[in-house]
């Protein structure tokens, strides 16, 4: 008897495995990842299924949005869009501009007014002012809101513009907030704010959400003020975190591309509340902006879509560089695309100078990151790692023309199972600025060379780095 009930069960056992293998293989992957798929499921048969189901489905094809909605949810802003005048694209970024608005409407706004924060201490404030000054509504899309003094702090001002009839809607993303009580947030609705969590994480579709989450930081006030950037609604964002201060970037924006931090944010309602937000009253009309031809375009990425629109366009953005490329990321686990594209300006001349944090929030991203930054120094980049603090912050600026900064990292999270968002701007003044503060974190920095550690590692450590490597993905 107990034969036979081992032999039904490595047969089923060798049955869900040629399924799974199957599977993989139809889904026409790149060879290299279906390959290793295949290898895992094979050889560690239980450990390589479940891998498979929490982190290997491939969910790119399917929609969270009718198209009918998405084109209702646009339409505003592609009104604004239309009505714009003297709009001029520069030249050397026309195609990166038209590969943008192809692959998902994001459309260029120009006229807009931008400010730099790079810290907690300057971001805070000035949200909390423009919440204090909200007339009509209030619109949150947050990775992570904490449960802490600040997160009360605002949790407290929402309140209180809710209580005054300002609509506030907040999106928080599930796994972002597990550690966060759910009384956090039923004070917030007890209070008159509309709160939904994103993609929700619950037995048995927990396979199928956990590891894709909406990891945006947008906010939006009266349609007039929007934030774009790194920073979450958390207490270490001003104060630091392990006995780190805590470097970061976000953008305060003013100006056409609101409507499209806007859109992108009632398109995220309209997945969680599946309430179709079109009304012109959250476009208004634009106040007296400068003349200063600032032009940008918010850019947004979803696992869901048919394309990876912001790795894209980093790979857009980095092959057509002629003179630098400098990138500030917290974490480095770049996928094929992108790697390449770094290496090939390397070798072609271009100055690549990459920044990363000497002490990491993430110990297994650290050891797995080292490798990927030997390799970029060895094909003639500049690697340095900044020891001020924690570096969080996300931008790249190039030929002191392009700038981005956003909520993307640098991995292979962020280009392939995140929802993220970054605002493209071609402005030379911006990129000067962003520039400058690039630069001023490399004066806070050290030089990867001058790391033997990290530079020269022994046998041992080489080969834990590679093995960790190998989780990249699922880092």
């Amino acid at each position: 008897m107990d034969g036979l009930l081992y032999i039904i069960g490595m047969t089923l056992l060798w049955l869900l495995i040629a399924v799974a293998v199957v599977h993989v293989v139809m889904d026409n992957r790149q060879p290299a990842k279906t390959m290793a798929w295949v290898l895992v499921i094979i050889f560690l048969p239980v450990a390589g299924i479940v891998l498979y189901l929490f982190f290997g489905l491939n969910h790119r094809r399917e929609r969270m949005v009718s198209q009918r909605s998405l084109n209702q949810l646009a339409k505003r802003s592609m009104l604004s869009f239309v009505g714009q005048q003297d709009l001029r694209v520069p030249d050397n970024h026309k195609q990166l501009v038209e590969l943008f608005i192809n692959q998902n409407l994001s459309l260029p706004f120009k006229d807009n007014t931008i400010d730099i924060m790079t810290d907690g201490y300057a971001f805070v404030p000035e949200l909390l002012r423009d919440i204090a000054s909200a007339q009509h509504h209030i619109h949150i899309d947050m990775y992570i809101i904490e449960d802490d003094p600040l997160g009360n702090l605002v949790a407290d001002a929402l309140i209180d513009k809710a209580l005054q009839g300002v609509r506030v809607r907040i999106i928080y993303d599930d796994v972002g907030c597990w550690k966060v009580s759910r009384s956090f947030f039923e004070r917030m609705r007890e209070g008159g704010v509309e709160i939904h969590s994103f993609l929700p994480v619950h037995f048995p579709t927990f396979t199928s959400k956990v590891n894709y989450r909406n990891h945006r930081k947008l906010v939006v006030v009266d349609g007039k003020v929007g934030y774009v950037g790194g920073m979450n609604i958390a207490l270490r964002y001003v104060k630091g975190a392990d006995s780190q201060p805590w470097r970061d970037t976000m953008l305060r924006l003013t100006g056409g591309i609101v409507y499209s931090l806007q859109r992108a944010f009632l398109v995220d309602w309209y997945f969680v509340d599946r309430t179709l937000i079109s009304d012109r009253v959250y476009y208004p009309p634009l106040s007296a902006q400068p003349a200063n031809n600032c032009l940008a375009q918010l850019v947004t990425s979803a696992p869901t879509t048919p394309y990876p629109e912001i790795m894209q366009g980093y790979v857009r953005a980095i092959t057509a560089a002629r003179r630098y490329i400098y990138i500030e990321t917290p974490y480095f686990l770049p996928n094929e695309p992108v790697l390449f594209a770094l290496k090939t300006a390397a070798m072609a001349g271009v100055d690549v100078c990459l920044l990363c944090p000497l002490r990491s929030d993430a110990r297994f991203t650290e050891w797995a990151s080292r490798s990927y930054l030997r390799e970029l120094r060895e094909a003639g980049a500049r690697v340095y790692l900044y020891q001020a603090g924690f570096l969080h912050s996300k931008l790249m600026v190039i030929d002191d023309a392009l700038s981005t900064c956003g909520s993307t990292n640098v991995d292979f999270r962020s280009f392939e199972n995140n929802f993220e968002s970054n605002v493209f701007i071609y402005d030379e003044g911006t990129a000067l600025r962003l520039r400058k503060v690039f630069l001023n974190d490399l004066s806070n920095s050290v030089f990867l060379d001058d790391i033997p550690s990290w530079a020269r590692p022994k046998f041992i450590q080489r080969l834990w780095e590679s093995l960790i490597r190998l989780l990249s993905p699922l880092l």
